[in-house]
């Protein structure tokens, strides 16, 4: 199973970005599917997330400014960031929780990082 991350890149503030994951391999079903951010000397937090049913969990800091998707036939989720503020700048990692055959365990993967950066 393999996670690629893209979108990311360098916004003045105010701007938006969208970061894409695509999950692919031996996929029976896709649980929990996330990002996550790591600014520099800060641990890993989570930002926004979406369960198998659609439900939603977000930080509090990106309430109404970010979105998260999900396309569950593509195995994508999608998160749209708006009114970027130089505090969102981190790493962004794609997160997924995936069963890859029928009775199986749940197993956490994570995508590449990838970089946002806010600043004018």
């Amino acid at each position: 199973v393999q996670l690629q991350a893209s979108g990311g890149g360098l916004v003045q503030p105010g701007g938006s970005l969208r970061l894409s994951c695509a999950a692919s391999g031996r996929i029976f079903r896709i649980t929990d599917m996330g990002w996550y951010r790591q600014a520099p000397g800060k641990q890993r937090g989570s930002v926004a997330s979406m369960t198998s049913g659609g439900g939603t969990n977000y930080e509090d800091s990106v309430k109404g400014r970010f979105t998260i998707y999900r396309d569950y036939a593509k195995n994508t989720v999608t998160l749209q960031m708006n009114s970027l503020k130089p505090e969102d700048t981190a790493v962004y990692y794609c997160n997924a929780a995936i069963r890859s055959v029928l009775g199986g365990r749940v197993h956490d993967y994570w995508g590449q990082g990838t970089q946002v950066t806010v600043s004018s």
